[in-house]
C-alpha cells in the first residue's frame, strides 16, 4: 500500500498545474494591458470634458442674491460649476449662521463666471446657494470677448459706428432694437481693419525691419573691416529707400488703426451701471439665451477653431495657442531630421560593421543608460555646450558685427532641437537595431554570393527590411520630444514669441529664433497665470491637444510598422 500510496502524494495540485501551464502571467498580462488602455482612455476623457466644455457657448444668468450684510446684488454670469462646502468648514471661515440650514451638513456653492473684470473684479466668484435669492435667463443679455480684461456681459443700450471708414466722418448713435445688428455690421467692418493691419505689420514693416537690420550688419561688419568700398555707398543708398517706404507703410497703419478706433458700445450690467466699450477692443459677441441647439452647436465649432488658430493673448489666459503648436511641429520635425540619420547610422554601425567585443558591449549599455538619464541634464548640457560654447563660438567667427546681441549665442529653435535629438537618439539606435538583428544572415550572405557589395546589400536589402523597426523608434522617439518640457525651458522655449520661426522674409526658416510649445504653454498657463480659474480649463484642452497628438503619433507608428511586417513576414521566415 506504501508503494501505491507514494506517487500519489507527489501528483501536483490544481494551483501547481495552473501555475506551471504559465495560464497566470497571460492573465496578469492582460490585466496589464487593459489597465493601462483604461487609464489613457479615462485621461483622454478627463482631458476632453473639462477642456471641450471651455468652448461651448452657456447660458447667462441674471442670479439676485445677498452679501453677507443683507444687503441685495445683481450679477450677470455664467454657471461654471457647483461644489459642496462642509458646514464646519464654511462656519470657520466666517460664514454667517444665518445661512446654514439647522440639519445641514454641507454648504451648496456655485461658481460663477461674472465678467466685467475691469469694473467689477474678480472675474470668477463662488456664490451660496443659501445667498441667491432668483436666478433669470434674460434674453437681452449679450457676451462680449474683447482683447483685454476679458468677457464683459450686459445689455447694449447703443453703439456710436461712423458714417463711413475714411477715418474723418462724424459719428451716429444707434438705439433700440437696430444695436444687435449694428454691432454685428461694425465687427464686420473692424475684423477686415485688423487684417490688413495684421498683413501691413507682418509682411512689409515687417521685411522692411528685417532689411534694414541686415544693411545695419553688413554696414557694421565694413566698417569693423576698416576698408572703404563702393557696396558702403549703396547700403545707405538702399537704407533711404527703405526709410522712405517705411515711412509710407507707417502713414497708412496710422490711418488703419484711426479707422479701426472709431465708435463705442454703451451697455448696462446687472446692477443698472453703464460702461462703453471700444469697439476696437471687442473681437466677437454672442446671445447665448435664445440660441437654439444647432447656433451654439456652430459657435461651439468656431470657438474651437479659433482656439487652434488664433494667438494668446491676457498673459495666455485668452486666445488661441497656435504659434505654441505650430512650434511644436516645426521643432520636432528638425528634431527628426536630425536624429534619423545618426540613430540609424550608429545602430548600423554597431550590428554591421563592428566587431563584436567587450567595447561594443560597453557601448550598448552606455546607450540603454542615456536613455535613463533625466530629462533636464540634457537640457543643462545643451544650455552649456550647444548655446554657450557652439553658439558663442559661431557668433565670434561668423556674426562679430552684432557682438554684443547675440545670433546663435542665446538659446533658440535650433539648439532646442538638437538637445533632444540627443536626448531620443538612444530610442532609435535601440529600435533599429533590433530590426536589424531580426533579419536573418542568410540573406545577407545570399545576397553578397550574387555579387552584391556590403553596401549594396545594406541599402538594398538589409535597410528595406528592416524600416518597420527603423520608423516606430523615430516615430516614437518624436513622441517622446513632443512631450518634454524641462530641457526646452533651458534652450528656445518662451512664454509668447512675437514672431513665428518660419515666415516670408529670408532666410525664411530662422533658427535663432525663440518658439513656443505646447508643453511649456501648458506649465505657463497652469502654474504661472494670475487668473487661475480663466486658466484651468485652458490647461485641460491644451493638455488634450498635446496628448492626442502624442497618442495618434504613436498609433501610426503601429500602423507602420504592422504593414511593412506584413510586407516582408515572408522573406524574414
Amino acid at each position: 500500500m506504501s508503494e501505491i500510496a507514494k506517487p500519489m502524494k507527489n501528483k501536483p495540485s490544481f494551483f501547481q498545474r495552473w501555475f506551471a501551464s504559465g495560464e497566470p502571467w497571460i492573465w496578469l498580462n492582460a490585466a496589464a494591458v487593459g489597465i493601462s488602455v483604461t487609464a489613457v482612455v479615462g485621461i483622454l476623457l478627463l482631458l476632453a470634458v473639462k477642456g471641450l466644455a471651455h468652448f461651448w457657448p452657456s447660458d447667462i444668468a441674471l442670479i439676485q442674491y445677498e452679501t453677507e450684510s443683507g444687503q441685495p446684488r445683481y450679477v450677470y454670469g455664467e454657471l461654471i460649476e457647483q461644489d459642496t462646502l462642509p458646514v464646519q468648514q464654511f462656519l470657520e471661515s466666517g460664514g454667517p449662521e444665518a445661512w446654514v440650514d439647522e440639519n445641514a451638513e454641507v454648504m451648496q456653492r456655485w461658481l460663477v463666471k461674472t465678467g466685467n473684470r475691469k469694473i467689477s473684479a474678480p472675474d470668477f466668484r463662488w456664490i451660496y446657494q443659501a445667498q441667491i435669492q432668483s436666478i433669470d435667463y434674460p434674453s437681452e443679455v449679450v457676451a462680449i470677448e474683447r482683447l483685454e480684461w476679458g468677457n464683459a456681459y450686459g445689455v447694449p443700450i447703443s453703439m456710436e459706428i461712423p458714417e463711413n471708414l475714411d477715418g474723418t466722418s462724424a459719428l451716429r448713435t444707434v438705439i433700440g432694437d437696430g444695436v444687435t445688428a449694428a454691432i454685428a455690421e461694425r465687427l464686420t467692418q473692424t475684423s477686415a481693419i485688423r487684417d490688413e493691419i495684421d498683413s501691413l505689420e507682418g509682411g512689409v514693416l515687417n521685411r522692411i525691419n528685417n532689411d534694414l537690420e541686415r544693411l545695419r550688419l553688413e554696414r557694421r561688419r565694413i566698417e569693423m573691416a576698416g576698408i572703404e568700398v563702393p557696396r558702403l555707398a549703396d547700403i545707405v543708398t538702399r537704407e533711404d529707400e527703405l526709410r522712405a517706404e517705411y515711412a509710407t507703410s507707417s502713414t497708412k497703419l496710422r490711418a488703419l488703426y484711426a479707422k479701426l478706433n472709431q465708435g463705442q458700445l454703451l451697455i448696462e450690467t446687472a446692477e443698472k451701471l453703464q460702461i462703453r466699450i471700444k469697439v476696437s477692443d471687442v473681437l466677437h459677441t454672442w446671445q447665448p439665451n435664445p440660441m437654439t441647439g444647432l447656433e451654439k452647436s456652430g459657435l461651439y465649432l468656431s470657438n474651437l477653431w479659433r482656439f487652434l488658430s488664433e494667438n494668446p493673448r491676457e498673459a495666455n489666459t485668452e486666445g488661441g495657442v497656435f504659434p505654441a503648436i505650430f512650434g511644436t511641429i516645426l521643432m520636432v520635425l528638425l528634431m527628426s531630421l536630425i536624429v534619423t540619420p545618426f540613430g540609424v547610422i550608429a545602430a548600423v554601425y554597431l550590428r554591421e560593421y563592428a566587431k563584436q567585443g567587450p567595447l561594443v558591449r560597453i557601448i550598448r549599455v552606455a546607450v540603454n543608460n542615456l536613455a535613463g538619464v533625466p530629462s533636464i541634464v540634457y537640457g543643462v548640457f545643451g544650455l552649456g555646450f550647444f548655446v554657450y560654447f557652439l553658439g558663442g563660438n559661431i557668433d565670434q567667427l561668423f556674426y562679430p558685427e552684432a557682438l554684443p546681441a547675440p545670433t546663435f549665442g542665446t538659446p533658440g529653435l535650433m539648439w532646442a532641437s538638437l538637445t533632444l535629438a540627443l536626448l531620443t537618439v538612444p530610442v532609435v539606435i535601440v529600435s533599429t537595431e533590433e530590426g536589424l538583428t531580426r533579419i536573418p544572415r542568410s540573406l545577407r550572405e545570399g545576397s553578397m554570393a550574387l555579387g552584391a557589395t556590403q553596401a549594396e546589400t545594406l541599402f538594398k536589402v538589409i535597410l528595406p527590411m528592416a524600416s518597420p523597426a527603423i520608423l516606430t523608434g523615430v516615430i516614437l522617439a518624436v513622441a517622446r520630444a513632443a512631450g518634454e518640457v524641462a530641457p526646452l525651458m533651458l534652450v528656445g522655449v518662451v512664454k509668447l514669441a512675437p514672431t513665428l520661426p518660419l515666415d516670408a522674409s529670408f532666410p525664411y526658416l530662422h533658427l535663432d529664433r525663440k518658439f513656443m510649445h505646447l508643453g511649456f504653454h501648458i506649465y505657463d498657463v497652469g502654474f504661472q497665470s494670475p487668473n487661475v480659474e480663466a486658466a484651468r480649463p485652458l490647461v485641460y484642452a491644451t493638455a488634450l491637444l498635446l496628448v492626442t497628438l502624442i497618442v495618434a503619433l504613436n498609433l501610426t507608428a503601429i500602423t507602420l510598422r504592422g504593414r511593412l511586417e506584413r510586407l516582408y513576414r515572408g522573406v524574414e521566415s
